[in-house]
């Protein structure tokens, strides 16, 4: 195509921008509105086909041939590849060739579709001084936390280099039109669960698909969790995560370390964690019992051991004594669906749980951060307890934002299990706009997805009982669009904010901002060029994850992530995904953050318990050891040695009045005394005894 129709292609694109779209990327064609009382499992029945990777425990002979037949297919998309990246060099050497010295050349990205081609390796070294290691994004308006601009950002090695108009950029640069679009800082979801092992399965989405995907909707840098199991070494687990994470990813990803039991063991592998490892929180867990939960006084240990180290305390809170009574007795009664799930986690069990947290945290001054809130009751306990001036922080999570807990009762088995999640999505309508008003004025502060997907034979491990479907949803890839439509364009938070809850507040949080989470002079070149017109329909059939489910499938969404750049490289283009496993790196996050320490210790100094000076008591002090003698005494300590006081005797060594003389054996105060002879009353009330009456 020549450069006048590239323009011209640009031109008619721009003056298209006004109305909604479908955008061809995301899509062959645009899924039809879903009607109410459908399931989407009937509207999407071959979403499913090759997307569940197969376990190793799980390959067969059929799997395996699978798998060649998708490496041969793409061996096939790699000489295709290979054309296309020999036409792209001819075409670079024409322009460098034509250039002069000192003067900007530019070369404009057009949209292009290139259907399953893999990035060239990520090598740094090989690309130091090249023009393919600088970029422009050019004619947008940036959009930070704080602020809004119209300027141009230019990236070299990776790394924001200039932001502003007029900027001098060296010759042969790559330039990515934003003319119309906003240029923001990539997407931090701070909650995922990747390849998670869980109720006797893993997580269908692995850290190569569910980075992927997270990559598709401008989420550039996640935060998993690596869990042990009860009793095994923290760090173990960490390493295993790394092990699993590593080789895979597409993005950035930091670790948050769980805390499944405790022990003096448990408080060492922390301050190993995070001296030597760079973790910086730590998760517990108020529910899963017998498994994951922990008691109070394990939290308080838990706590104490965070705030030494400076880390931030994550709580699961669910009171997970109640669930287990709840479940139990919801079975009894022959509920076994997945409304059974949401009937046995009510709200309140969640308020109580986040309350109890946040009580216990406040006793040792420790921070702490109250993950997946999922109810108007919860969120008004965080607010509540803000505004007493606790050290607390909220994470909503995004399915909690775009949708309810009604499906739970839909008559679709399948389609209600695939909703399943805990703390339960809340069967009230009002709940998603509340919480999304409370991330706008600040009682929330952060989002993440709670991604761990399983697919619909999965979530069938509990076809006959609801405790046994595994808990998890999708998330990663849409969390970036659905908040933009349920919190900017209805009219919620403008996109400061919405730069805010979905980037910089987590950066700031977890200790690794301004070089994540704001674009500015030294930061990552980690930024997403938003389309906020066009509008795409979320599917299980045009997602790019793994399991064969979308909680928000049928739903519109405006605002879509036109470019992605990560590390400074394009890899979304118009909706086509350009990735290699391995791309991304692991982010130490260190510990006594300034946004979460920085008040800590004043706080301390100023809340600190205040001995009152006064003068010695000189007074008597009554002798607890001395025994009073006579039978009266001797009388009353046998009656409180058979535990019918709490109180002493009197001075004078009589009965203390104020105490009963009731006992659950049924015996009574004189059991033991002789029986004295009976006494005749002749005038009683009522009448004499004496005479007769006839």
């Amino acid at each position: 195509m020549s450069s006048g129709s590239r323009r011209a292609s640009r031109h008619q694109q721009e003056k298209d921008d006004d109305a909604p779209q479908w955008i061809p990327g995301l899509g062959s064609d645009k899924p039809k509105p879903r009607t109410l009382g459908t399931s989407f499992f009937g509207y999407v029945p071959d979403a499913f086909v090759e997307k569940t990777p197969y376990l190793p425990s799980e390959r067969t002979a059929d799997s395996a041939k699978k798998q060649a037949e998708l490496e041969k297919s793409a061996g096939q998309r790699s000489e295709s590849a290979s054309e296309i990246s020999e036409q792209d060099a001819t075409a670079q050497r024409d322009m460098d060739a034509s250039s002069d010295e000192g003067v900007v050349t530019e070369e404009v990205i057009v949209p292009r579709r290139v259907v399953g081609i893999a990035a060239e390796p990520w090598n740094t070294d090989a690309l130091d001084g090249s023009a393919q290691n600088r970029l422009l994004i050019k004619g947008g308006r940036v959009v930070n936390d704080d602020m809004m601009q119209d300027a141009d950002v230019y990236i070299e090695d990776g790394v924001i280099k200039q932001v502003g108009q007029n900027l001098h950029i060296p010759g042969g640069t790559k330039v990515v039109e934003a003319k119309g679009r906003l240029v923001m800082p990539g997407g931090i979801d701070t909650h995922t669960h990747m390849q998670l092992p869980f109720m006797g399965t893993f997580a269908v989405d692995d850290f190569y698909t569910g980075t992927r995907a997270a990559l598709a909707g401008g989420t550039t840098m996640i935060m998993d969790f690596a869990l042990p199991q009860r009793g095994e070494s923290l760090v173990e687990a960490y390493h295993r995560w790394r092990a699993w994470a590593d080789p895979k990813v597409c993005c950035d990803y930091a670790l948050h370390v769980g805390v499944t039991w405790w022990s003096p063991k448990v408080a060492e592998e922390m301050r190993e964690l995070t001296d030597d490892h760079g973790i910086n929180s730590f998760k517990m867990f108020m529910a899963y019992k017998d498994t994951w939960q922990l008691g109070d006084s394990d939290l308080l240990e838990s706590f104490k051991s965070c705030k030494e180290l400076g880390a931030l305390a994550q709580v699961h809170a669910e009171n997970g004594d109640a669930i287990k009574e709840n479940s139990k007795k919801l079975l009894s009664m022959g509920i076994t669906g997945p409304e059974g799930h949401e009937m046995s986690r009510p709200e309140e069990v969640e308020a109580e749980a986040t309350n109890r947290a946040c009580v216990l945290a406040n006793q040792v001054g420790c921070p702490v951060y109250i993950c997946n809130v999922m109810s108007k009751s919860a969120a008004a306990v965080i607010g509540e307890n803000l505004r007493k001036g606790k050290l607390v922080y909220g994470e909503a999570v995004v399915a909690a934002l775009g949708t309810d807990g009604s499906h739970y009762y839909n008559t679709c088995w399948q389609h209600a299990a695939g909703h399943v999640m805990s703390p339960p999505l809340r069967n009230d309508p009002r709940t998603p706009s509340l919480l999304l008003e409370l991330l706008n004025v600040g009682d929330l502060q952060a989002t993440g997805t709670d991604n761990c997907t399983f697919s619909a034979s999965q979530k069938a491990l509990g076809k006959d009982d609801f405790t046994k479907i595994p808990n998890g949803v999708n998330g990663v890839e849409d969390r970036m669009a659905v908040i933009w439509e349920k919190g900017v364009v209805s009219g919620k938070m403008d996109p400061c904010r919405f730069v805010a809850v979905t980037s910089s507040n987590a950066a700031k949080i977890f200790n690794i901002y301004p070089k994540k989470g704001r674009i500015a002079v030294g930061s990552d070149a980690d930024i997403v060029v938003w389309n906020p017109n066009a509008t795409r329909v979320i599917s299980a059939k045009t997602h790019h994850q793994a399991v064969d489910f979308n909680i928000f499938e049928g739903m519109e969404v405006h605002g879509i992530a036109d470019y992605v750049i990560c590390h400074g490289r394009v890899v979304v283009e118009e909706g086509e995904l350009r990735v290699q496993s391995g791309m991304g790196k692991f982010v130490p996050t260190p510990a006594f953050c300034p946004y979460v320490y920085g008040r800590v210790e004043d706080r301390d100094r100023a809340l600190a318990p205040q001995k009152v000076e006064r003068a010695p008591y000189d007074g008597p002090v009554v002798q607890l050891n001395s025994q009073p003698q006579g039978a009266v005494t001797e009388h009353i300590t046998a009656v409180q040695q058979e535990n019918f006081y709490t109180r002493g005797p009197t001075r004078s060594g009589g009965v203390n009045l104020h105490d009963s003389s009731f006992h659950v054996s049924g015996a009574q105060l004189n059991d033991k005394s002789p029986k004295r002879p009976s006494v005749k009353v002749n005038n009683p009330p009522g009448g004499k005894t004496s005479g007769s009456f006839w």
